[in-house]
């Protein structure tokens, strides 16, 4: 914990006034989610998941997606070697562990759908071979929503809902500009990061999750929650199974976290705008009428809050 702790500093003095996502980042690391960042140009979409790979001692690739980007350019190709005679193979960006998938929405539906083997089953196939992807592996993706009507491919619902988490950065307040302005006046502290988490302790970390106590007080009121997403009037399609497993797998992280090895109703409750918002498809009515941010409010507002801590902790 102690270097979790300075891996969360590190990106505290990088990105500045973004503690929150800082702690989410986190929380889908050890839950192994995938980020997707989501905010206007210029507020360090970028630059948080540059440092987050960097704390990481392990392989960052970086991928800046644009229209003309290939499948094979983010999962690789075999080619043939006129040297050798031979065809060989050439494995993408895929194979690391974390890979940043800058402007997802600018590459095609096509290029976009080449990551969801990897997301989801830590593999990716070129011509009929499996490339197996390491643990720890993790896909931060960046948006940009406000050129969403020229030149940009939405993402799919079957894509959106391989993200544990979609994350808005947002402008910073004036103090925090104010100290960005300060911090960046003589230096990058970007420059002065360096790894202090070990791919093995990250494996660990994520295995040891899976021992955080869920009960059945908490259980039931995580189920509360997914079916109301289902049955709420505005709603068309709720939240799948593996959006229930995500935010099963958060809560445990959070918990673990925060020093605890059991979840509270309080760790499924902070976690779901997050989780639910970007999975959620509205009616045609209800998004006349509502945000999606709306209706996960309406949600959560809706479903009893389990009191008896007791009870969670049995």
């Amino acid at each position: 914990m102690e270097n979790i702790n300075k891996a969360k500093q590190a990106l505290n003095n990088v990105i500045y006034g973004k503690e929150e996502v800082v702690d989410l980042m986190f929380v889908a690391l050890l839950a192994q989610g995938h980020v997707l960042l989501e905010s206007v140009p210029g507020t360090g979409k970028t630059k948080l998941a540059k440092t987050f790979a960097k704390v990481m001692d392990g392989k960052f690739s970086r991928v800046q997606f644009t229209p003309d980007v290939l499948p094979s350019d983010v999962t690789g190709i075999r080619f043939f070697n006129p040297k050798t005679q031979e065809f060989e193979l050439r494995v993408g960006p895929v194979v690391s562990n974390v890979l940043l998938a800058d402007e997802i929405n600018r590459a095609t539906p096509k290029t976009q759908s080449s990551l969801l083997e990897v997301m989801e089953e830590y593999q990716s196939t070129i011509d009929g071979e499996t490339i197996r992807v390491d643990a720890p592996f993790i896909v931060i993706a960046t948006q940009n929503p406000v050129e969403s009507n020229y030149g940009t491919f939405p993402l799919p619902e079957a894509q959106l809902d391989r993200f544990l988490f979609k994350l808005d950065l947002g402008y910073p307040s004036i103090e925090e500009e104010r100290n960005i302005l300060h911090t960046y006046r003589t230096n990058d502290p970007f420059e002065g990061i360096s790894a202090s988490l070990s791919l093995e302790s990250i494996r660990t970390l994520q295995s040891e999750i899976k021992h955080v106590t869920l009960s059945e007080v908490v259980s039931d009121y995580l189920l509360g929650l997914i079916h109301s997403s289902r049955e709420h009037n505005d709603v068309d399609l709720g939240i799948s199974p593996r959006g229930m497993l995500a935010l099963m797998r958060a809560a445990q992280a959070r918990a673990f976290l925060l020093d605890r090895d059991y979840v509270t109703p309080d760790d499924v409750k902070v976690l779901v705008p997050y989780i639910f918002e970007h999975r959620l498809i509205l009616s045609m009515e209800g998004s006349i009428k509502k945000t999606p941010g709306q209706v996960v409010n309406e949600i959560i507002k809706g479903v009893p809050v389990p009191v008896e801590e007791g009870a969670v902790r049995e």
